[in-house]
């Protein structure tokens, strides 16, 4: 599923303007369905930012997939605090605590390459290093990504035996493009977010996706810079799979 920053802000659902309050109110994040990320921002001295994303029941877009795994991740590595969730006839929502930081692909990275695309790639290793495989409850594998498409409607240029073996599973981000990961001011990492799909498979379906999206965001020539952060050669067999599973190019 594709997304981007709006050019315009979207209207504001009532549940998402009850949930802000008095705090300001930004769009930040919107996909081809109809979801919408927005940033609250709190009108005291320490504009303290939250954000709510919001799922319109038209959509068929449902938060409780992300719920889930924030709630198993957040004990492992640093996702976003859930405050609250709920719904109505019109759509999901879920409140979640800012990181800190900026996302990396800002205006504020975009100006940082080089530095933010080797942080992408260390905070991709830190996230699957972390997470237990063992227990985890979800998975993300191609079958389910196939069938989804399928669900979806969209072509799918792979089938499950042209996938390369899975030799060292991870518990995968699921959409480890550059947004999703927030980045402190000094280029550590904030933490990971948008965790809907997170979920046990190889870990080249997360590295084929950070590397393809610093071209979409940086333009040519980072994709080493994201390998080298996260310590490991490229495997072009693995990259091109997962990259054709994925479908379009991040962002596009």
């Amino acid at each position: 599923m594709n997304a981007a920053a709006p050019l315009v802000d979207p209207a504001v659902p009532d549940a998402v303007a009850r949930l802000a309050g008095t705090d300001e109110l930004r769009a930040v994040w919107v996909n081809e369905l109809g979801g919408t990320t927005w940033q609250l921002t709190s009108a005291d001295a320490d504009g303290r930012h939250r954000f709510v994303k919001w799922a319109p029941s038209i959509s068929g877009l449902r938060l409780e997939a992300e719920l889930a795994r924030l709630d198993w991740a957040f004990g492992y590595v640093a996702v976003p605090a859930v405050i609250a969730f709920g719904g109505d006839e019109d759509g999901d929502w879920l409140l979640t605590e800012g990181l800190g930081g900026d996302n990396a692909a800002s205006a504020r990275w975009q100006a940082d390459p080089l530095v933010a695309a080797t942080a992408v790639g260390a905070g991709l290793r830190h996230l699957h290093d972390a997470l237990p495989v063992g227990t985890c409850p979800f998975t993300w594998s191609i079958a389910e990504r196939i069938a989804a498409h399928q669900r979806q409607g969209d072509a799918v240029s792979v089938t499950e035996q042209d996938a390369p073996p899975v030799v060292d599973p991870v518990v995968c981000h699921g959409d480890a493009c550059l947004p999703n990961t927030v980045l402190r001011p000094d280029g550590g990492l904030a933490g990971h977010v948008d965790l809907g799909r997170l979920g046990v498979a190889d870990r080249w379906a997360d590295l084929a996706v950070a590397t393809w999206s610093t071209e979409w965001t940086f333009g040519p020539g980072f994709e080493h810079a994201v390998l080298a952060g996260y310590g490991i050669d490229a495997d072009f067999e693995r990259i091109d799979f997962y990259r054709r599973l994925w479908g379009s190019a991040p962002g596009s």
